[in-house]
């Protein structure tokens, strides 16, 4: 399911104004769940979530903090819920044994970098994770969730769209109200730029939050492959605008663009179809690393990924940001 855009735009529409009642309940009711207490498992928990539903650039941030924590002599393990996966766990996730099927796409990322668990019950995969000798958690989303108690949360934003309208489920993107989210976060990490970004920013300021900023910095290799290329580019992720924009801001030119939702399982049909515009186009394919990890999966989807470019990119944080995340971590006694 793609958000509406009207959750996007900064002028509230009709159907937001009518569901800001229903929204202003359910914000409401998340965050009272939000301040409950947490269950403190032993280890410190590191959470990197978002404000509002959708992808912001979580998985980029949690492989950055886990290298981080990883030149400081610790023991980092990523805990997921594994969206999208069918398995509850807790088990520890083999990108050789397992598919998106499986666990779901993002956790597949980070186990290509750090020890990575995939557990519905937080607590089952925090102590799944300290047995196989992790010392620090970094739990992917779950801000929202009181299941573990937090040494440090991290919220994500993507600068190009922020938080939309400003207003909570189903009338806008935010999971909860904004401020409260911000006084209970540590740090607020701005991704890319936009105005609806710094709006963000000056929130999280007010707040007393430490913000961040960063941005998603392609693989220079793929670059240099991709650099000047006429391409159909296809995304199934949070925003795929982003990916698109991104490809536009290295000279990569996407002459046609196709967007999916938010971790998309490709059909057979629309393997076809995007196989068929690019040979009859003379475009080359390209793609994200979260949607080649769901690809793989399949054959048919491995069919797709044989004739695509892939994208990878990394968090790259300003210098003062990356200081300053740096103190938050030895903080936690790294």
């Amino acid at each position: 399911m793609q958000a509406p855009d009207f959750w996007w735009r900064r002028e509230r529409s009709t159907m937001a104004k009518l569901l800001s009642p229903l929204g202003a309940l359910i914000g409401a009711a998340t965050l009272a769940r939000m301040r409950r207490p947490g269950t403190e498992v032993g280890l410190p928990v590191i959470c990197v979530g978002n404000p509002t539903v959708g992808g912001a650039g979580k998985t980029p941030t949690v492989i950055e903090i886990a290298r981080r924590l990883t030149m400081r002599g610790l023991k980092p393990a990523v805990l997921s819920r594994g969206y999208g996966g069918r398995l509850k766990g807790p088990i520890r996730v083999d990108p050789l044994l397992h598919s998106a099927d499986d666990v779901g796409d993002e956790p597949l990322l980070h186990a290509r970098a750090v020890p990575t668990f995939v557990a519905r019950d937080r607590q089952a995969g925090a102590q799944a994770a300290a047995q196989a000798g992790a010392d620090v958690l970094i739990m992917d989303d779950g801000f929202q969730s009181p299941g573990l108690a937090k040494a440090l949360s991290i919220l994500v934003v993507d600068a190009g769209v922020g938080v939309g309208n400003g207003l909570c489920l189903p009338a806008g993107p935010l999971r909860a109200p904004l401020a409260p989210q911000l006084e209970q976060a540590q740090a607020l990490l701005v991704i890319g730029e936009g105005a609806p970004g710094e709006r963000v920013a000056r929130d999280g300021y007010a707040a007393g939050t430490v913000v961040l900023r960063g941005r998603l910095a392609p693989e220079a290799q793929a670059v240099a492959r991709l650099f000047g290329k006429r391409v159909l580019a296809y995304a199934g992720i949070g925003r795929p605008a982003k990916f698109f924009e991104t490809l536009r801001a290295l000279g990569v030119l996407p002459a046609m663009t196709r967007a999916f939702p938010d971790h998309h399982v490709y059909t057979a049909a629309e393997v076809e179809e995007l196989r068929a515009l690019a040979e009859e186009n003379d475009l080359l394919l390209v793609t994200t690393e979260k949607d080649a990890m769901r690809l793989a999966g399949s054959e048919i989807g491995q069919h797709l990924l044989d004739v695509s470019d892939v994208l990878p990119v990394r968090m790259a944080l300003e210098p003062q940001s990356a200081k300053a995340l740096e103190r938050m971590l030895a903080g936690l006694g790294g």
